[in-house]
C-alpha cells in the first residue's frame, strides 16, 4: 500500500494543479469572489501538503506548524467558496470562529511536543469537521441540483472515513488495519477530484445560466426580450394548433410614454418600465407568456384562452396598472397602457396575429387610450 508520505506529495501536487485549473478558468469568466476563494484555498491546501511531505525529510518542525494552520485555512477558504457561490449570508463571523480554535489547537499541539502521527489525526479531525458542515452547506436546500448533492454526499464519506480510521487509531496507535486506512485514501482522493472538478462544473453550469438568460431576458423588465418572446410564442401558437387548444394574443403600449421621457428623463422611462413589468407580472397566470418587443411596447399570450377570458385579462391588467405611482423624479405622473386584444386562429401564423393585435392597440390609442380594443378577425381566403 502507497505510504502516507508519497500520498500526501500526490495530493499536493493534485490540489495545486485544480488551482492553476481554476486559474485559468477565471480568465475566460467574469471573476466571482467564490472563485477567488476557492481558488486560493485550494492552492492553500496543495502548498500546505508539499510542505507537510518536506517538513520531515529536513527536519523542520517549525514548517509542519505553518503548512498545519496554512491547511486549515484554505480549507476554510473552500468552505466560504461554496458560502458565497450559494448565497448564504453571515457566514463569515461563523467561520473565523470555527477557525480560530483549530489554529489554536495545532500551535499548542507542536508546542507541547506532539508527535508527526498526533498532529496528522488532529488536522485529519479538524479538516473532517470543516468538509462536514461544507457538506450541511451543500445539502441544505431541498431542491439542489444533482451535481450539487453527489459533492455534499462525497464531503460526508470523506469526513466518516478520515473518522472511522482515527477511531482505529484512537483505538491503539498505529494499528488502524489497511482496509480503513486505504478507505481513508480513498476518500482524500475523492474529495480532492469530486470537490475540484465539481465546483469547476457548478461555476460553468451558473455562467451558462446567466449567459441564457442574457440571451432572452430583457435585463430592464426582466421579461422575455423580442426574439425569445416570439420563440416560445411561435411554440405555444403550435402547441395550441396540435391540442386543438384556443389562444390569445395581447399588445400592449404604455400611454405618453415619450413624454415622460422627455418631460421628466429616461430614469423616470426606465422606472416606469419596471414598474409597470412587475404590475403585469402580479396580475398574470404563471403559463402566460409575456415580452418586451422594444421601447414601451409589449406583447402578452395566453394560452388555452378564448377572446372572452382575453378581454378580462386585459381588463384587470389596464386597472391594476392605473394610477401606479412612478417613483424617479416624476410628480403627478399618472400610468395607463393601451392594449389591443385577438385569438390567434387555426392556421393563422404568429406574425399575422401580430399585426391584428397591433391595429387593434392603434385603435384604442386614437380612440383616447387606457382601453382596450378587440382586433378584426382574420381574412378568409375565397
Amino acid at each position: 500500500m502507497i505510504d502516507i508520505q508519497t500520498f500526501m506529495l500526490a495530493l499536493g501536487v493534485g490540489n495545486i494543479a485544480f488551482a492553476l485549473l481554476m486559474a485559468g478558468y477565471m480568465r475566460g469568466a467574469d471573476n466571482s469572489p467564490a472563485l477567488c476563494y476557492w481558488m486560493w484555498g485550494r492552492l492553500s491546501i496543495g502548498l500546505a501538503q508539499l510542505c507537510w511531505w518536506a517538513a520531515p525529510q529536513f527536519e523542520l518542525r517549525l514548517v509542519e506548524a505553518v503548512s498545519a494552520c496554512a491547511w486549515l485555512g484554505g480549507v476554510a477558504l473552500e468552505v466560504g467558496a461554496n458560502c458565497l457561490f450559494f448565497g448564504f449570508t453571515r457566514w463569515r463571523k461563523s467561520l473565523y470562529l470555527f477557525t480560530l480554535p483549530g489554529w489554536v489547537a495545532v500551535c499548542y499541539a507542536v508546542a507541547t511536543g506532539a508527535s508527526r502521527l498526533q498532529l496528522t489525526e488532529l488536522i485529519s479531525f479538524i479538516i473532517a469537521l470543516y468538509v462536514f458542515g461544507a457538506a450541511v452547506v451543500l445539502l441544505r436546500p431541498r431542491k439542489a441540483p444533482l451535481l450539487q448533492r453527489l459533492i455534499g454526499v462525497n464531503n460526508i464519506l470523506f469526513a466518516l472515513a478520515i473518522w472511522a480510521w482515527l477511531g482505529f487509531e484512537g483505538g491503539s496507535p498505529g494499528t488502524a488495519t489497511a482496509p480503513v486506512i486505504g478507505l481513508a485514501y480513498l476518500a482524500s482522493y475523492l474529495l480532492m477530484i469530486v470537490n475540484g472538478f465539481g465546483f469547476l462544473l457548478l461555476c460553468k453550469q451558473k455562467d451558462d445560466e446567466l449567459m441564457r438568460r442574457l440571451a432572452t431576458i430583457d435585463g430592464l423588465t426582466g421579461m422575455l426580450n423580442r426574439r425569445a418572446f416570439f420563440e416560445r410564442a411561435d411554440g405555444a401558437r403550435q402547441l395550441a394548433l396540435r391540442l386543438r387548444k384556443p389562444i390569445a394574443l395581447l399588445m400592449l403600449d404604455i400611454d405618453h410614454f415619450k413624454q415622460l421621457n422627455d418631460s421628466y428623463g429616461h430614469a423616470s422611462g426606465d422606472d416606469a418600465l419596471k414598474v409597470f413589468a412587475d404590475t403585469a407580472r402580479g396580475v398574470l397566470r404563471e403559463h402566460d407568456l409575456i415580452g418586451r418587443l422594444g421601447g414601451e411596447e409589449f406583447a402578452l399570450v395566453l394560452p388555452a384562452t378564448r377572446l372572452e377570458g382575453a378581454l378580462e385579462a386585459a381588463e384587470r391588467l389596464r386597472l391594476a396598472v392605473l394610477g401606479v405611482p412612478v417613483f424617479g423624479g416624476a410628480p403627478g405622473y399618472r400610468m395607463t397602457v393601451s392594449i389591443g386584444a385577438v385569438t390567434i386562429e387555426a392556421g393563422e401564423e404568429l406574425t399575422a396575429a401580430l399585426a391584428r393585435a397591433d391595429h387593434a392597440l392603434y385603435a384604442a390609442k386614437t380612440g383616447g387610450r387606457n382601453r382596450v380594443e378587440v382586433g378584426q378577425p382574420m381574412l378568409k381566403r375565397a
